[in-house]
């Protein structure tokens, strides 16, 4: 499959990036600086910025799906959808955030008492993101928020799925890896199942 991949030298970035490589995808990885992208078979990298609807559109026509690895508050959620649209590329996947999940039944973790206030403004960017995908009617989107602690780790293979509620561990840990938030995020291109739906996956 041919994949766009924004944000391809991200921490997420790379390790979809890598993911998307390993099952032989044909992708092109944009990034303000693409000598900062890991060379892979079947991999292009390219230069892109993502303030430029017009410049970005035509460096995603052609491809049969989308993918959006970057910080919310480092880009502007109606440039990134009106490039998609306009490239007339059907898919467009989101690496979200988790800020925007139930802790309890109306409660978001971005509303808890304890939020860490570094990640706030990037979080709210996040709910406002996946708001504004929901009223979105002619793109076919799919917005994976990781759980609470994002980190690097390894590919295991082995997590749970859910929809809009926080997924905590027995351990009481809410955590799941790059690694294996790419493996999900490229299930999802391979095999949709989240169609317009956010859906969340964790430990």
């Amino acid at each position: 499959m041919h994949i766009a991949l924004i944000g391809a030298s991200g921490q997420a970035g790379a390790r979809i990036l890598q993911e998307l490589a390993r099952r032989g995808h044909s992708v092109t990885a944009i990034a303000r600086d693409p000598a900062r992208i890991a060379a892979a078979p079947g991999v292009t990298a390219v230069a892109g910025d993502l303030f430029d609807q017009a410049a970005l559109a035509e460096r995603l026509a052609g491809h049969a799906a989308v993918i959006s690895a970057v910080h919310f508050t480092a880009s502007d959620p109606e440039k990134l959808i009106g490039a998609v649209r306009q490239a007339g590329v059907p898919r467009y996947l989101v690496v979200g955030g988790a800020g925007s999940l139930e802790v309890a039944p109306g409660k978001r973790l971005l509303d808890s008492p304890d939020f860490p206030a570094a990640y706030r403004a990037e979080a709210e960017g996040g709910a406002a993101f996946l708001a504004r995908l929901r009223q979105e009617e002619a793109l076919d989107w799919t917005f994976l928020s990781p759980s609470a602690d994002f980190h690097a780790g390894e590919r295991t293979g082995r997590f749970r799925l859910g929809t809009d509620q926080l997924l905590v561990a027995a351990d009481g840990r809410s955590h799941i890896s790059f690694e294996d938030f790419a493996v999900v995020l490229v299930d999802e291109v391979e095999a949709p199942r989240h169609s317009r739906a956010r859906f969340t996956v964790g430990y």
